[in-house]
């Protein structure tokens, strides 16, 4: 139903608006009595095989919510109906802040992609903390983080840090988001001398807690393999739970869409089908480099139960979807879990 009638009629809107309206449209549907059953019993597998035992966590299935699609937490309880196994809210900055100038969010419908410049719009940390509190406990959840588009470069640590001991007690992991194309310095936040501080300052922050949470890494698909080997390194160095490979592109080579079409959306980052042999390079290197030293967080390009298995037998331990799931709509959950079952 969803891409014969839904996504047809959604996507004669603009992307941005749309997401906003669906947002509305679960939320609505979910507090009418009933709705959320239908949703578990169409697209949740309740099996014990597909539990996944990672960074002291237990995930009821290996398929994911990536970060970037509820960003201010404020749907997740109500997109646990859905069948995932955990979800990534954020990316949270300490304040709230507009992100970058609309137009932002644009589909490559030929590609089966999307490009996106929203810059950490986000509501902020204590809006993000005021819906945390409302969690019904269905599912595990991340805390994807990152700094505020203003803040100086000394001061990009306590931002994240801020972020950090605010969220601790609210959500299972944290992701250090610090490969976004679309926020400024992004060279800074690349760079290893810099990484090895932020994470060493990190987890002195994790060990004041009692209870310590799992931080991973979430990386660019545009690394070389030069720089792959430094994560490698800083991961084994810092003794880092894990790495989500990976974000968004910024490599527009082999689209269908025309020149001129990328002209005219400019820069941002790539997601969707066209990163997901880039994405599943990045993990396989990384998996066999290690010797599957550390565990992987697989996203990118996964539209169908194959991708994932494809993400899953080249070295990730979980999944994680955004872009297919716009475009395949919350079957794609079931699918994916559905294939893992069967292979």
């Amino acid at each position: 139903m969803y891409k014969l009638l839904l996504r047809p009629l959604f996507f004669l809107f603009d992307p941005e608006k749309i997401h906003h309206f669906t947002f509305s449209l679960i939320k609505i549907s979910s507090k009418i009595p009933g709705v959320s059953a239908i949703f578990r019993g169409l697209y949740m597998i309740e099996d014990k095989r597909l539990e996944r035992q990672l960074f002291g966590l237990t995930f009821k299935n290996p398929v994911g919510l990536a970060a970037g699609f509820d960003k201010n937490a404020v749907l997740y309880n109500e997109l646990a109906n859905f069948g995932f196994g955990f979800i990534e809210i954020g990316t949270v900055t300490p304040k709230g802040q507009a992100g970058n100038p609309k137009k932002r969010l644009f589909r490559l419908k030929e590609d089966q992609g999307i490009i996106n410049r929203m810059g950490f719009n986000n509501e902020g940390l204590e809006a993000a903390i005021s819906q945390l509190k409302k969690n019904q406990g269905k599912l595990i959840i991340g805390g994807n983080i990152g700094k505020n588009t203003n803040t100086k470069p000394e001061d990009y640590t306590k931002d994240y840090l801020e972020c950090f001991n605010a969220l601790h007690p609210y959500v299972d992991y944290f992701v250090l988001n610090v490969s976004c194309p679309n926020v400024g310095s992004h060279a800074k936040l690349n760079d290893k001398d810099y990484l090895l501080e932020l994470i060493g300052a990190v987890q002195k922050a994790n060990k004041t807690f009692e209870k310590q949470k799992p931080i991973v890494l979430k990386i660019a698909p545009d690394l070389n393999n030069v720089q792959l080997d430094e994560i490698i390194e800083i991961v084994n160095q810092t003794q880092l739970d894990g790495v989500i490979a990976s974000n968004t592109s910024t490599d527009r080579s082999g689209l269908k869409a025309t020149p001129e079409q990328l002209e005219a959306i400019g820069n941002g980052g790539l997601s969707g089908q066209p990163v997901k042999d880039k994405s599943t390079a990045v993990i396989k290197y990384l998996a066999e480099k290690s010797n599957k030293a550390f565990p992987i967080i697989g996203v990118g390009g996964i539209h169908s139960g194959a991708d994932a298995l494809e993400k899953l037998e080249a070295g990730a331990d979980l999944v994680q979807i955004y872009t297919g799931f716009i475009y395949e709509g919350p079957s794609l959950i079931k699918e994916i879990n559905q294939a893992i079952l069967n292979k």
